[in-house]
This record gives structure tokens, sequence and C-alpha cells, in this order.
């Protein structure tokens, strides 16, 4: 009898029953959270700080705060400008990273100017387009686009180098058009990278769409924390930071989503590797 079955037999049948898969995801999930949210509240009953407040000072301060008219007026207006420019960011990366990822001479011409202007910081771009383009949604939309193309970008464009050459020449064999290539060869050669980059831009949109806020506006969850930091409003500016959380948290699993549809043949194909 094998060394498993033996183990098995000798131990209790509820030490051998596994939990449901969703129940384990869910536990891995929030476990750690849990014992951060408990170490907090053990802090903040030994040691009381006004500049870190007990969690439930901090919830109460969350609902009177971000339930009710602050939601629409602060919440929606910077999820907006933040989905707007990602949307921008990502068609803007893959078009142009399709493109000069597929012309070696365009890659040679234009990697000089790409260096320059991703050295540049974002936010050092926000009193420019605010001279320029005001105050309005429109600069703090082209601060997030201006932060979130380059990694989009330089992804699609590796992954568009990346392409098998077997697939490139059969393409030509087949005389697929160049639309047919983008579709078919292309896009799902490079779709992996092109997600890796995606991903790397949602943390740095949520940075640059707080710092956009912080000046040169009225209204944002970005100018909204800086507004309770100014006038010592402690419990509402964690609440605030807190909310910026959950965006984030939000934006991930819909990215999981989306992920899942677009690279589900991949995972598939890794799979069957290993196996």
């Amino acid at each position: 009898m094998s060394a498993p079955a033996v183990t098995r037999r000798l131990l209790p049948a509820s030490a051998t029953r596994r939990l449901p898969r969703w129940l384990d995801g869910l536990l891995e999930a929030i476990g750690l959270p849990l014992v951060l949210l408990g170490l907090w509240a053990l802090s903040a009953l030994i040691a009381p700080n006004r500049r870190f407040p007990a969690p439930w000072t901090i919830a109460d301060a969350f609902v009177k705060t971000w339930v009710g008219d602050a939601f629409f007026v602060d919440v929606v207006p910077s999820v907006y400008r933040l989905l707007v420019g990602l949307a921008l960011a990502i068609v803007i990366g893959i078009a142009l990273g399709i493109l000069v990822g597929s012309l070696r001479w365009l890659r040679q011409l234009v990697e000089p100017v790409f260096e320059f202007f991703r050295a540049i910081p974002p936010p050092m771009l926000v009193p420019l387009l605010a001279i320029t383009l005001g105050i309005g949604d429109t600069a703090k939309i082209v601060v997030i686009v201006a932060g979130t193309v380059w990694p989009i970008l330089l992804n699609t464009v590796e992954g568009v180098r990346s392409v098998d050459a077997v697939q490139r020449e059969t393409a030509t064999s087949y005389q697929l058009s160049p639309l047919q290539r983008v579709r078919y060869i292309t896009l799902p050669s490079a779709a992996p990278q092109i997600m890796a980059g995606i991903r790397q831009s949602l943390s740095i949109g949520i940075i640059l769409m707080v710092i956009s806020e912080m000046t040169n506006a009225s209204s944002g969850l970005g100018y909204r924390i800086t507004f309770f930091q100014q006038n010592f409003q402690i419990p509402e500016m964690w609440s605030g930071i807190i909310l910026l959380g959950f965006i984030g948290i939000a934006l991930a699993v819909l990215f999981q989503i989306a992920e899942h549809f677009v690279l589900g043949w991949y995972r598939g194909l890794k799979e069957t590797e290993r196996a």
C-alpha cells in the first residue's frame, strides 16, 4: 500500500476533506487583510493615535463622507476620467505598438523619441496642461494617458517583435492582407504581453488620477483627500485613501475577468504543454 493511502487511512475523515474551491480562494483572498485589520484595531485600543484613527472611526467617516452627494460629486468624475484615460491609452498603445513593432525602420526612427518622452514624469505635465488645456477634465485625462500609454505601447512592440517567424512566412504564403495578419497572427501572439502592459497601467492610472486632481481642481478624489488633509480631517482623509484601494481592487477584478476571456486559449495551451 502506498504512503498517501496509508496516511488517508490513519487520518480522520474530517482532516482529509477538502474545502470547496470557492471557499478556499475566498479565505486566501481575505485572510491577510483580516489579520492586518485585527492588528490595526488592537494597536488603536492599546495606543490611540490621532494620525492613525481606529478602523471603526474611519468606517464611520467613510459612510458619512462618501455615501451621499459626495459619491456623485467626487467619486464618479474621478472614475470617469480614469476609465476614459485608460481606454484611450489602450487604443493608442496597441495601435501604435503594432505599427512600430511591425516596421523595423520605423522602430529605429522613433525609439529615441519614445525614450525622451517616457523619461518625462507625467505629473510634471500638470502645470503645462493646465495652461494649454485649462483645468477641466481634458487636461486630467491627458495626464492619465501620458503616463499609462507607455507600458502598453512598449509591451505591444515587444509582443509584435516576438511573433514566430514561421507564422510570418505562413501568412506570406497564404497572401493574407495586413488586416488579416494583425487579426489572426499579430494580436493573438502579442496578447499575453499586451495584457501585461495593461495590468501595469492600471495602478499607474490611479496614481495619476489622484495627482491630476490635487491641483487646479474643484472635484475628484484627489481634490477631496487634499482638502481633508489641509483641514486636519484625518478620519475623512483616511476614508478617501481606503476608497482608492477599493477602486483599485475593483479594477483588478474586472481586469482578471477580461484577461480570462482574452487569454483563455493561451492558458489552455500552457496547461497542455505542461501535461
